[in-house]
């Protein structure tokens, strides 16, 4: 059995490749895959030879080709090898940390049974990444009726706006440059979008928080956005540092803008994360992806409808060729269920 993968053979160039399809071993489940999503802000920077940040080792890593890049997709499961007691042949999955291939080879760790059919592989396939905003928002200890900023309307961005809105966060601000980006905030329940760019913005985010926001979720990964959003914070917020910053060349007045109002700085990487023991505000991965899970169940959220394209994985070197060309990529997933 052949499988078939979106390869990143060098900057820029993208591919779909065929190769042989790996044995089940111990520990491990062969997964049928039938949707996967992209993460755009770190699909980009792979794409373009990006650097970022390893959360294991604490050190910048370049991007080396060739690559398949890719980590939220759902499936069926094929076979399990030995020891595997969770999940069994024919179960829906959503998956963790996986690729862009119609078949994937994954540790045990890493798959969580889909317990409630009505629910799609498409709306599943978002399940991990919606865990990266869901781990930020837990770590800035929010509480109910605090207000709340969002900086950056990418996929992160505006899963937070809807996990804030569920979160009864009041106002929810969105913030981005794109006028598109503000109107789909706005739609998906924020309060108030707007452009950071403006003279008053400072001004305008305090005169709707009645002087400052409590909590704020930094997408953007921009120095600037993060020096903009911290003037914008009540006495004691919390910032949470979503968005991976690639280049650290920025300058924070730390005395006047951290230290003196008490600001407290979150490193929300989804890796800093537990890995067996939840605690308040500190949840592991699988405990997320299963909140994630009830709370669509029960009706609390529903991502399903951002999704804004779905292609064939044999589109992908156009799609890519949009993710680097466009500041507005929108949320975009790959159907492998015929592929």
């Amino acid at each position: 059995m052949n499988r078939k993968s979106i390869m990143f053979n060098a900057p820029k160039v993208v591919e779909v490749v065929e190769g042989k399809c790996p044995e089940t071993t111990a520990g491990k489940v062969l997964v049928r895959v039938m949707s996967s999503t992209i993460s755009s802000g770190t699909e980009r920077a792979n794409l373009m030879g990006g650097v970022s940040i390893s959360p294991k080792r604490h050190t910048d890593t370049t991007a080396t080709y060739p690559r398949i890049s890719g980590y939220s997709t759902s499936g069926v499961v094929v076979e399990v090898g030995e020891g595997v007691t969770s999940v069994k042949p024919g179960d829906r999955v959503a998956m963790a940390w996986t690729q862009h291939r119609n078949y994937v080879l994954m540790e045990e760790k890493n798959i969580f049974k889909i317990e409630d059919e009505s629910i799609s592989f498409s709306e599943a396939a978002l399940w991990h990444i919606a865990t990266f905003p869901l781990a930020a928002i837990r770590k800035c200890r929010f509480e109910m009726g605090e207000s709340a900023i969002v900086m950056g309307m990418g996929i992160l961005g505006i899963m937070a706006i809807k996990l804030l809105r569920a979160a009864a966060a009041s106002p929810i601000i969105a913030v981005d440059p794109i006028p598109e980006k503000r109107e789909l905030a706005l739609k998906l329940g924020a309060d108030y979008a707007f452009d950071p760019f403006i003279e008053d913005f400072e001004e305008q985010v305090r005169g709707v928080t009645n002087g400052g926001v409590n909590v704020a979720i930094e997408v953007t990964g921009n120095g600037k956005a993060l020096d903009s959003v911290l003037d914008c914070m009540a006495r004691y917020g919390r910032v949470a540092l979503l968005g991976c910053t690639r280049n650290s060349d920025f300058t924070i007045d730390y005395y006047k803008k951290v230290h003196g109002p008490g600001i407290t700085l979150v490193g929300a990487h989804t890796c800093a994360r537990p890995n067996e023991e939840s605690s308040n505000g500190w949840w592991t991965l699988k405990d997320d992806m299963y909140a994630i899970q009830k709370m669509v169940s029960c009706g609390r959220i529903e991502f399903a409808s951002l999704v804004e394209e779905i292609h064939t994985p044999d589109e992908a070197p156009q799609v890519y060729k949009r993710l680097v060309e466009e500041p507005a990529f929108p949320v975009v997933q790959f159907n492998w269920e015929k592929f």
